[in-house]
């Protein structure tokens, strides 16, 4: 059977660490944890797990992911963050995989995302199916994307295939935590835009924010998730506008 690795990225994640790893320990030969030096039980509870625990510096979630990968020992690895579990469906399909040494010329497997808001499952707004590329081997592929929002991608040459079953990602247990996300999501990417043309930056701030709105609730069918769906999309589309506003702010400076 192969082997496999599941790498954790981690800062103070203490409400959801414990359960990402109970849910993995099933599939996993080794639970790799790289950590940005949190303050919380983070690293108490990973050593109660009898994980692998190691630290370093955060200097983006690209970097910081490529990090993890390269560190894991197995070939075969399985990334996740630390709210997000996989589902029986797809602990299943991973261990077929495994039992079969994953045959076959796939150096990589994507698969669904189901986010929860408020503990609802949400499958409107744009965020289902949500497909992610997460399960691949260590040597295929790395982490891309503009920070804070990354995708792995595999070299050139390589393919994959899709597993049926869904990751579990409490993306915002609350509502205040997804106005905390909004915020820091939207400072981290300001950082990343702002080196971009002014007019350009002012155009997006002026629209942007309304198509995302507009495709989310209306064409993606949030309207049909009630309140919920409503403060989806308004707050994708906050995140938005703010992230162009700040760079504005960045770029004359």
């Amino acid at each position: 059977m192969t082997p496999l690795s599941v790498v954790i990225i981690t800062k103070n994640e203490e409400n959801n660490i414990g359960a990402c790893i109970e849910a993995v320990q099933e599939i996993a030969d080794e639970i790799l944890v790289l950590d940005s030096f949190s303050t919380d039980k983070t690293e108490q509870i990973c050593r109660d797990n009898g994980v692998r625990f190691e630290k370093h510096e955060f200097e983006g979630h690209i970097q910081q992911k490529n990090r993890a990968k390269d560190m894991a020992t197995n070939e075969w690895v399985l990334s996740l963050d630390a709210d997000e579990r996989p589902d029986e469906l797809l602990l299943q399909n991973i261990i077929k995989l495994k039992e079969q040494n994953f045959p076959g010329n796939i150096a990589g497997y994507s698969m669904n995302r189901l986010n929860f808001y408020c503990g609802k499952p949400i499958k409107s707004c744009g965020w289902y199916p949500d497909s992610k590329l997460r399960l691949w081997k260590k040597d295929c592929g790395t982490w891309t994307g503009i920070n804070p929002h990354d995708c792995f991608e595999l070299n050139k040459g390589f393919t994959s295939s899709h597993l049926s079953g869904d990751i579990l990602h409490n993306t915002y247990p609350t509502h205040a935590a997804m106005v905390n996300q909004v915020n820091k999501f939207a400072h981290i990417a300001a950082e990343q835009f702002s080196q971009n043309p002014l007019p350009w930056l002012v155009f997006k701030m002026l629209f942007s924010p309304i198509f995302k709105f507009i495709k989310n609730y209306l064409i993606k069918l949030g309207l049909l998730d009630g309140k919920a769906g409503f403060q989806i999309c308004r707050y994708q589309a906050i995140e938005v506008f703010k992230k162009y506003r700040l760079a504005i702010g960045l770029n004359t400076r």
